[in-house]
């Protein structure tokens, strides 16, 4: 993997191929199918896009087994937040 790809977040083929195996594994110990997992996740990009600049290259999502529970775990590194606090601040409420 080069520099720029290192930089730039681009996943080689390895990467994609772990992720996906990952996925597989999560379905194996869940009644959720991959497709649903993959939807959870992109919902959980979207929310917390709103609010705060994810660096969603960076980001792990998964299950975590204990026993009988399940944890879903999503590990989301926060580039900033700042610009989307003054520019959600900045808006003027609706009136109802």
């Amino acid at each position: 993997m080069s520099f720029l790809d290192k930089l730039f977040g681009r996943k080689n083929s390895a990467d994609s191929a772990k992720e996906r195996l990952q996925l597989v594994l999560i379905h194996d110990r869940t009644d959720l199918t991959p497709a649903e997992l993959e939807s959870l996740r992109d919902d959980l990009i979207a929310t917390v896009s709103r609010h705060v600049e994810i660096d969603v290259t960076a980001m792990q999502f998964g299950m975590e087994h204990d026993g009988r529970s399940q944890r879903l775990v999503a590990d989301i590194p926060i580039k900033s937040a700042s610009h989307r606090r003054r520019a959600s601040s900045s808006r003027k409420p609706k009136a109802r």
